[in-house]
């Protein structure tokens, strides 16, 4: 067992999806390998997430350093979030599993790209 945070996982594999777990987070995460992303412009782009679930996601995203939000010092303020170095380094798996998934699932009757 590994203990992190007060909560115990079973071993790195399941402390490592506590991280993406959900719906949205991964999208996410996905969404700022391309560059910092306003919130408003993240609700946007991931087609369907509400403003509240939203929210919850970049926090806790942001408490597992995965993300950061920088705030300017504007009138109406402006806040930005981008990949941390730890959240960089998590692309490449996220990239490998919708590459996977793409692979298997590409053929699915519901998937626009199906022939």
């Amino acid at each position: 067992m590994i203990e992190y945070k007060k909560k115990s996982y079973i071993c790195y594999l399941d402390l490592g999806f506590e991280t993406i777990r959900g719906k949205w987070k991964a999208v996410i995460l996905c969404h700022l390998s391309d560059g910092a992303k306003r919130f408003l412009e993240l609700q946007r782009i991931t087609c369907g997430v509400s403003q509240k679930v939203l929210n919850e996601s970049l926090k806790q995203l942001e408490e597992d350093e995965l993300i950061s939000k920088k705030i300017y010092a504007e009138v109406p303020p402006k806040v930005e979030y981008s990949l941390t170095r730890k959240g960089e380094d998590l692309i490449p798996a996220i990239k490998a599993i919708e590459e996977w998934s793409e692979k298997y699932f590409c053929e699915i009757p519901n998937n626009p790209e199906y022939k």
